[in-house]
């Protein structure tokens, strides 16, 4: 079984953010750049463990990304990918990051495709459902639990108030989420064997991006915490009736 698992750089999430240009751009200076927990803890790592499993597995790891994105690549491979792809395009578009990784999962004909639910900086949540659509599989979203047997996978996911199991036949993409494994950290073993690892950078197709950026901004800066005198009991109940409705 070929499983691809699509990765991406996001900020740490401990950085200072900031924007450039007018409002228009994410200042990536000074930034340390991480794989997207999503994709890491949960995708990947349950990939590992299937190949664990069964050794005939192998597994491809691809991002959508600049040279910068290159030591998150090696990470991954240091986890346990066997080889790696950097489509060599930098974009914020959901339909040009899913049409570049659909490209290469055509040209690996892979059984099981694993994406994070999300990413950390975006939060957009579409990218595993438009390749799916794009490459014509079936998609399961925000997986909790993956197995497979016999060619067939077997997935739990969170619904409101419960917890659904379906299944389905591959090829299939997921996405997945908390629950369906637990964060590794690699070894000397796994960050030597990295660097000789194959890591190949391909030309983005053509494509034209279907958003645009007009501007970010900054959330509103709270408020400081009222102190009241127990003594006034009064203020209180004017402050929650005039203050705290207008919030």
């Amino acid at each position: 079984m070929k499983i691809l698992i699509c990765i991406s750089k996001t900020p740490d999430t401990t950085a200072k953010i900031a924007f450039t240009d007018n409002n228009t751009k994410f200042a990536a200076d000074g930034v340390q750049w991480i794989i997207n927990p999503y994709d890491e803890w949960y995708a990947l790592v349950r990939a590992i463990e299937l190949k664990e499993a069964d050794s005939s597995i192998s597994l491809d790891l691809v991002t959508i990304g600049g040279a910068d994105a290159e030591p998150i690549l090696r990470k991954a491979l240091a986890l346990g990918g066997d080889q790696a792809t950097r489509v060599n395009i930098d974009h914020t578009d959901s339909f040009v990051i899913a049409s570049q990784l659909a490209e290469v999962a055509r040209k690996g004909n892979y059984d099981l495709i694993f994406t994070g639910k999300e990413t950390i900086d975006y939060n957009g949540s579409s990218i595993g459902g438009m390749l799916a659509e794009m490459l014509d599989m079936s998609f399961i979203s925000q997986a909790t639990q993956f197995n497979v047997n016999d060619g067939k996978a077997l997935i739990a996911r969170e619904i409101e108030g419960g917890e659904e199991v379906v299944s389905c036949a591959l090829p299939l993409v997921v996405s997945c989420q908390k629950g369906m494994a637990e964060q590794r950290i690699p070894n000397m073993k796994g960050i030597m064997g990295a660097r000789t690892k194959p890591l190949q950078v391909l030309d983005p197709i053509a494509c034209e991006p279907l958003t645009a950026v007009q501007g970010f901004e900054m959330p509103p800066a709270k408020s400081g915490v009222k102190l009241i005198d127990p003594n006034q009991p009064e203020e209180l109940v004017r402050l929650l009736n005039e203050e705290a409705k207008a919030i």
